[in-house]
C-alpha cells in the first residue's frame, strides 16, 4: 500500500546521529522551515538512544463501530500487515490523532516490530502494555499509555502515505531523527543539504560551547559576528 520504501544510506545515518534535534530545528528554521518537531512524541523511557531512519507512515481516523472492531486487525488492511511492510531500519511514524484514550500498539506488535529491525516507533497517540513494549526493547516516543485498544478510538486506514503526526505533515521516506528532546522531520527533497548544514551548525556551537566555558560573553560570539566568525574559521582550517 502507498509508496515504496526508500533505503537511508549509512553516512548519512552516521552523520545525523551526531546531531542533536535542537540544532536540526535551527538547520531547519534557517531554511524557512519551522513546523518540523512533533509535537506529544515524548520518549517512552529516559536513556533511549538518538536514532534516524525513514518515516515509514500509518494512519489511524476517528473509530467507525462498524470498522473498528476486534475483527479488523486480521483484515489485509490492519496494523498488522503495515507492521510486515515495514524494512529495517525505518522508522515507523502513526498518525493517531493525538487520541490519548486508546492504545495504538502494544507489546506483541512492537515485538514484532523488534524483530523486523525497525528501528523506532514514533505518534502523537500512546501505546498500551507498556511493560512489556518496554521489555521488547523497540524505542517509543508518544504521549503516553493508556489500557484500551486502538479500536476504543481509532479505525486504522492506510500505510505509506502522507499524514500528520503532531501536527506535522510526514511524507512516506522523509527522513526523521529522535533524541531527548523529541522527533524532527527531514523533507525527503532537502536531506543532502540538511546534512552538511546541521554537521556544520554542530562544529560552530561546539567551538562557541568551548569559549563559553573559557569565559566568553555571549554578545558577538553566540551568534558570532564578523571578528569571531574568523576565528571559528581559522580554528576549523587547522582541524582538517
Amino acid at each position: 500500500m502507498g509508496v515504496d520504501p526508500i533505503p537511508l544510506s549509512a553516512d548519512t545515518v552516521r552523520a545525523l546521529s551526531s546531531v542533536t534535534t535542537a540544532t536540526l530545528t535551527t538547520v531547519l528554521l534557517k531554511k524557512g522551515l519551522r513546523n518540523v518537531w512533533m509535537r506529544g512524541a515524548r520518549p517512552l523511557k529516559k536513556g533511549q538512544p538518538r536514532l534516524v531512519g525513514r518515516a515509514f507512515t500509518l494512519r489511524f481516523v476517528p473509530a467507525r463501530e462498524d470498522l473498528a472492531t476486534p475483527a479488523s486487525w486480521g483484515a489485509p488492511i490492519s496494523t498488522r500487515a503495515a507492521i510486515e511492510s515495514m524494512p529495517e531500519g525505518c522508522i515507523a511514524v502513526v498518525d493517531a490523532m493525538g487520541v490519548t484514550d486508546a492504545g495504538i500498539f502494544g507489546d506483541i506488535l512492537c515485538a514484532r516490530m523488534r524483530k523486523r529491525g525497525v528501528a523506532a516507533l514514533v505518534s502523537d497517540g500512546v501505546i498500551r502494555d507498556i511493560d512489556g513494549v518496554l521489555e521488547t526493547g523497540l524505542p517509543v516516543w508518544c504521549q503516553g499509555t493508556a489500557a484500551p485498544a486502538s479500536v476504543a478510538g481509532l479505525t486504522f486506514v492506510a500505510w505509506q502515505q502522507p499524514i500528520g503526526c503532531g501536527g506535522v505533515a510526514v511524507f512516506p521516506n522523509d527522513v526523521v531523527v529522535v533524541d531527548a528532546d523529541g522527533a524532527v522531520l527531514i523533507p525527503y527533497a532537502m536531506l543532502d543539504d540538511v546534512v552538511q548544514a546541521a554537521l556544520d551548525q554542530e562544529l560552530l556551537e561546539g567551538w562557541i560551547m568551548k569559549q563559553v566555558h573559557d569565559g566568553m560573553a555571549l554578545p558577538g560570539l553566540y551568534p558570532p559576528n564578523a571578528e569571531n566568525k574568523a576565528r571559528f574559521e581559522a580554528w576549523a582550517r587547522s582541524r582538517s
